[in-house]
């Protein structure tokens, strides 16, 4: 039996940046009816209280809730009526300058600089610095069309990996990637959530849209969980239909 779901956040619970539709925050609620919810992604907890916290119906069951932003380096939980930090990990200055220097050389050796762009490129999310191609406010359509195979980032990714030795570097959302500390990932941030929430791996699941070598869900799998990989949020209400029913 299944104690908790954790889900991924963009493409997974909602379009890149976007708030939860109404289906899934309805999807959200029944099932924080029966078991717990975690949500584990790179944005920072703005984005989360934006596109989650701030969009449950009055009915869920926030204390069920675990918001994990920055790949699980940041932990955030409901408690008499608020939301507040259970704990933050933080990159050191020295560290976040080598990351963006490195950042800026990757893309001119591969070439991949965007003609257009929306916003800041980079962001500093204090425990993870986060690239996004086309920039932090690029539409929706833009960011779906310009690395829907992951292509283009997985060379990207290739060659951080060389510049940056000692670091996670990872690919999320629909055109970004995440940098964080060696041998942070979902599986660290689940392994943190383990330990907060007294609920032992086994008795957890993981639902993602980028569950393959490379993605930034991936590491869920390699940690053993039970997981399912959906292609969009719409596929995720179905499965979490199905769950809600067999929990019951």
């Amino acid at each position: 039996m299944k104690k908790l779901v954790a889900f991924d956040l963009d493409g997974t619970l909602a379009e890149s940046k976007q708030p939860l539709q109404e289906a899934m925050q309805q999807a959200l609620t029944d099932l924080l009816g029966v078991a717990h919810v975690a949500v584990i992604s790179g944005g920072d907890w703005p984005q989360f209280e934006k596109q989650v916290a701030s969009r449950l119906p009055e009915a869920a069951d926030r204390s069920k809730l675990w918001l994990m932003p920055t790949t699980g380096t940041k932990l955030y939980t409901f408690n008499d009526g608020a939301w507040s930090a259970v704990f933050a990990e933080l990159f050191d200055d020295a560290t976040k300058a080598k990351i963006l220097t490195e950042f800026d050389a990757a893309l001119v050796a591969t070439g991949f600089v965007p003609e257009q762009t929306w916003g800041e490129r980079i962001e500093d999310r204090g425990s993870q610095i986060t690239f996004s191609a086309l920039g932090q406010q690029a539409p929706l359509d833009a960011k779906e069309h310009w690395d829907p195979d992951f292509a283009k980032r997985k060379i990207i990714q290739a060659d951080l990996r060389k510049r940056l030795p000692g670091l996670s570097i990872n690919m999320g959302g629909a055109t970004s990637i995440d940098i964080t500390r060696e041998g942070v990932d979902k599986a660290y941030g689940i392994k943190k959530l383990r330990d907060a929430s007294g609920i032992p791996l086994d008795e957890m699941m993981f639902i993602g849209d980028a569950i393959f070598p490379g993605g930034n869900d991936y590491p869920a799998k390699e940690l053993g969980l039970d997981t399912v990989r959906v292609r969009d949020p719409k596929e995720t209400v179905a499965v979490i239909e199905g769950i809600v029913a067999c929990l019951k």
